[in-house]
């Protein structure tokens, strides 16, 4: 081999190495602080922190965040096109509301959905499935039994997570995210209900056994069902808190709290 040849072979393998070395240390997908943002602003209405209906001032969000207002109002557009905001004429941007027709609809579409992904994880039956489900199941039953909102609000997305996750449908994935995001607006607006919460661990352990013993069809019923169930709470829910309120009505809920009918929790 001449010596130009073996100068050109030291050449190409310092080229590779080099695309190799660049291809390790390249970053492809950098979060932006918009994105950034947008999550933080997220995970504080899920969890409760911005209440349905609250106004969402940008000045305040600044000193927050500490970040400058064009992110600010870009993550709030994000969060706008998941119907998570509302912009209110005059009032600017406000964590957003579900009314009784918007819950409906919510509710039949997901029974739809949620049906198709538990008799996809039955169908699957992917034991870690069944298995990450289960753990979620418990920790919910943990929560409903130390009252913990926030543990059962995380246990019960943990739940979903996996049951979505586990029919291995993108689409149907893309579509379920947001309805549990609005779904969570309902759940942080209730009150822990005692009967709601044990028929829905009855419903969710109903759901976790079918998937577990590989059941399409009573898996889809299941989770049919607990949708059905949950439709009920939150509409209900919803209209108690529309209804006029008398001076009787409200002497009643003043007196009976944590113990009144409207203390429901959808799930």
């Amino acid at each position: 081999m001449s010596a130009s040849d073996r100068a050109e072979n030291e050449s190409e393998k310092a080229m590779d190495k080099g695309i190799g070395l660049q291809s390790t240390l390249r970053i492809e997908d950098v979060p932006t602080v918009r994105s950034m943002v947008a999550q933080k602003l997220r995970e504080a209405i899920m969890s409760g922190a911005f209440k349905p209906g609250q106004r969402l001032v940008e000045r305040e969000l600044c000193e927050m965040t500490g970040v400058s207002r064009p992110s600010i109002r870009e993550a709030l557009r994000l969060l706008e096109a998941d119907g998570l905001v509302s912009t209110v004429p005059h009032r600017g941007p406000v964590v957003s509301t579900i009314s009784l027709e918007e819950a409906r609809q919510l509710y039949a579409a997901r029974a739809v959905l949620e049906g198709f992904a538990g008799r996809e994880c039955a169908r699957l039956h992917d034991p870690a499935v069944a298995h990450t489900i289960g753990n979620a199941l418990a920790k919910l039953k943990a929560a409903f039994a130390e009252g913990s909102l926030t543990a059962a609000l995380e246990a019960k997305t943990e739940f979903y997570a996996a049951l979505i996750g586990g029919c291995q449908n993108s689409f149907v994935e893309r579509m379920l995210r947001p309805l549990h995001d609005r779904i969570t607006l309902l759940r942080i607006t209730s009150m822990s209900q005692p009967k709601r919460n044990n028929e829905s661990l009855r419903e969710i352990t109903a759901i976790w056994r079918a998937i577990q013993n590989g059941d399409p069809d009573l898996a889809e019923q299941c989770c049919v069902d607990h949708v059905k169930a949950a439709a009920v709470a939150a509409l209900s829910m919803i209209e108690q808190s529309s209804a006029p309120k008398t001076p009787e009505s409200a002497l009643v809920q003043e007196t009976s709290f944590g113990t009144a009918s409207s203390d429901i929790s959808p799930d």
